[in-house]
């Protein structure tokens, strides 16, 4: 058996859908968001996604945020595997400053910036963490995840962008950060991944199941949320 056959699969998820703010465009707090209804659809139809292959995961993991948590669950029940799902904070998504801060001027490059184009590690998201820290951290998980034996086929149920640092490692095998990588709510990428440092090979993207052709919207995961943000402004 040749090397090259022997490398790994990873299903990467984004969480399904949640509602960040109210309509009023008042934020709720984004570490406690729950799946909304269109999320819990999404969640499940991707479980049945892969329920139709046949696949089985020997790890599942999460961020801890209750979002990727209630996403993977669903997963697993539609693929009526019993796994504990692990929980690696190093994982959640890339951290916003307060909003209440950032002036009117500046605020849509503060909610699009980050994931516009190849964006500089200097690059803040909302005014909080810099794409550079998160990259610190998503990094060695990924690295950490690889060194680990006892599995073969992985799910990990994530955030957009920190899916997007991970795509943009596979893609480059470089320390780089392709903000305009597109992650729809309950997506799923699978990679491939063998035992060199830079052997990465990704097998597809952004992969919808309740609607593939992604025929709803042309704007941005961010773009939508600076919109509705905007109305408590």
């Amino acid at each position: 058996m040749s090397p090259t056959s022997q490398r790994r699969r990873i299903f990467l998820m984004r969480h399904g859908s949640v509602t960040y703010f109210d309509a009023s465009g008042k934020p709720f707090l984004p570490e406690t968001v729950p799946l909304n209804e269109q999320g819990c659809a999404q969640a499940s139809a991707a479980g049945r996604a892969f329920a139709a292959e046949g696949i089985q995961f020997d790890r599942v993991i999460v961020s801890g945020l209750p979002r990727t948590v209630e996403t993977a669950t669903r997963v697993l029940a539609a693929t009526g595997q019993g796994i504990d799902i692990e929980i690696w904070p190093e994982f959640e998504e890339i951290r916003g400053g307060r909003l209440s801060t950032i002036a009117d001027a500046d605020l849509k490059e503060a909610f699009t910036g980050a994931f516009d184009g190849m964006a500089g590690e200097d690059k803040r998201f909302l005014g909080g963490e810099s794409v550079g820290q998160l990259m610190d951290r998503i990094h060695p998980a990924v690295a950490r995840l690889r060194g680990q034996d006892d599995w073969d086929t992985a799910l990990l149920v994530l955030h957009g962008g920190v899916n997007c640092a991970i795509l943009s490692l596979a893609l480059t095998g470089q320390r780089m950060f392709l903000g305009g990588l597109a992650q729809t709510a309950g997506c799923i990428n699978a990679l491939d991944v063998g035992d060199g440092e830079a052997d990465w090979v990704v097998r597809f993207v952004n992969y919808s199941p309740p609607a593939p052709l992604q025929t709803e919207t042309r704007c941005t995961t961010m773009e939508q949320l600076y919109e509705q943000y905007r109305l408590s402004r």
